[in-house]
């Protein structure tokens, strides 16, 4: 994954004297590196625990078709926990998926919320209510879906197998047919978690030049979204105007790809973030655009580049694929 955020030239400055404290803390106090060490890679492995089944929603898509839709409600505890009460609910969520079996045809998706969320929520009714309409909620606008908002608990906790549910969440573009081979994730590096991001101005064009380093993170299933349970919440931010290109090469096979987003009211590059990984694209601007894109293929998230135009206010974002 690449993280693009605006800073200056500190953050290398930053850096260095994280891993120069580690070696003096290794060499002068060894005690207290070995428990440093041991609580970054407990931590990591809690991050890139699989997901849990918890409740399964059963509902109806009423457009753009009509069907049968089933909701994997799981706890994962990649996604971030609620700092406070009056925060949004952080929740996350997989790649649709059509199943026709012996008794019925059907959809099925899966969302997940941090476990804490979801055990709090085991004793009260009402606040397992807000959590299942959140879940329809995020699902209509994940995948531009008209959903029933009348549903009924399933009686087993999942629809499928957990294996699929997996895959859906952790692994959205690969096929069952991949799925079914074994894969090792290596767990990231203290170094790897640290993204670096370089801004050049080109007074030329009156345009910013953003260029990016690889974080060589493994692969994420999508972007966490976070979105509010408030219904009166008028502070949400707007998608902007966007247009996703696919450049063909000489031959006509997909060479790289070109996102065109409008952002106006934007003032500076530096009100942007961006993030990008195999799979998707997320950009969001504080309190005004949210954008959150699935690639109809796989790119190569290291040649991503991008630019602000400041006359036009338009971010032009190009990679290539894979």
């Amino acid at each position: 994954m690449l993280r693009m955020d605006v800073c200056d030239n500190a953050a290398l400055q930053q850096v260095n004297q994280f891993w120069s404290m580690l070696d003096d803390m290794s060499q002068n106090s060894p005690e207290e590196y070995r428990t440093f060490i041991e609580r970054q890679l407990r931590e990591g492995s809690e991050l890139y625990s699989p997901p849990q089944p918890h409740a399964c929603i059963r509902t109806n898509t009423l457009g753009p078709k009509e069907g049968i839709l089933y909701i994997n409600v799981c706890g994962w505890k990649r996604v971030p926990a609620m700092t406070s009460h009056s925060d949004p609910v952080p929740v996350c969520g997989g790649r649709l998926e059509s199943v026709t079996d012996e008794k019925e045809r059907y959809t099925v998706v899966d969302v997940a919320f941090n476990p804490e969320i979801l055990q709090t929520t085991e004793k009260d009714k009402q606040e397992r209510e807000k959590i299942h309409q959140l879940a329809l909620k995020f699902i209509q606008q994940q995948h531009s879906l008209n959903l029933s908002q009348h549903y009924k608990l399933n009686q087993d906790i999942i629809k499928g197998s957990i294996k699929d549910l997996k895959n859906r969440l952790m692994s959205p573009r690969k096929s069952k047919s991949a799925a079914n081979k074994p894969q090792s994730e290596p767990a990231p590096s203290l170094l790897q978690q640290i993204s670096s991001l370089r801004l050049a101005e080109s007074k030329e064009d009156s345009s910013i030049q953003l260029s990016m380093e690889q974080e060589n993170k493994p692969a994420r299933s999508g972007l966490i979204e976070v979105i509010s349970s408030k219904e009166s919440d008028q502070s949400q931010p707007q998608q902007p105007q966007h247009q996703l290109t696919i450049c063909p090469d000489s031959t006509g096979s997909a060479k790289s790809l070109e996102l065109n987003v409008e952002l106006p009211g934007v003032q500076s590059v530096s009100q942007c973030q961006l993030s990008i990984s195999q799979d998707d694209i997320l950009l969001e601007v504080e309190a005004i655009y949210y954008l959150h894109l699935w690639f109809p293929m796989a790119v190569k998230e290291e040649t991503c580049t991008a630019t602000f135009h400041k006359k036009k206010r338009t971010l032009t974002v190009t990679v290539t694929v894979l």
